[in-house]
């Protein structure tokens, strides 16, 4: 399979701004423009990406409903995006519960991860992964999603450690 990575996303929203404003100012996303051809577009870009765009925002309007994907309807469950080091994932979980946008967060072995939602509802995760190095066989044979106790983690691997690649193998 000749695909590698994910590019981009793009949302449908209700409102733009809103959108614009969580996603700058909780996850961080730099705001590039939608352009005097899209008033009701904007695209944005994560700090260090090399992307055109990594999220692109559609507006709706405030009669739109939820999203029933997952509920009543196929569709996407969530997006996730990754973080350099578990300082950074500690320094997002505090936004996140004071945006009141956090929704539950899990140890998945090698990964620990956070789960938020946007103001229309969408959900997303952020996640850090064990670096290759740090791995060990009882990370890798977690047999399923454990509670993420970020403190015991930040004690283990220290706020600055580079993330893995990939599954980290």
């Amino acid at each position: 399979m000749a695909i590698f990575r994910l590019n981009h996303a793009v949302l449908y929203v209700r409102d733009v701004a809103t959108s614009v404003a969580f996603y700058r100012d909780v996850l961080g996303f730099d705001y590039i423009d939608g352009g005097d051809a899209h008033p009701t577009a904007a695209f944005l870009r994560a700090p260090d990406s090399t992307n055109d765009h990594d999220l692109g925002l559609f507006q709706l309007g405030g009669e739109a409903g939820a999203s029933g994907a997952g509920k009543t309807t196929v569709g996407l469950y969530h997006l996730a995006w990754e973080v350099d080091t578990l300082g950074d994932l500690a320094e997002l979980a505090t936004k996140l519960q004071a945006a009141g946008a956090l929704v539950g967060s899990s140890n998945h072995g090698t990964t620990k991860s956070l789960y938020g939602k946007d103001p229309d509802g969408l959900e997303f995760e952020i996640v850090w992964i064990i670096p290759a190095d740090q791995l060990t066989d009882a990370d890798r044979e977690q047999g399923g999603v454990t509670r993420l106790d970020l403190d015991a983690e930040l004690a283990k691997y220290g706020r600055d450690t580079k993330s893995g690649v990939g599954i980290s193998r």
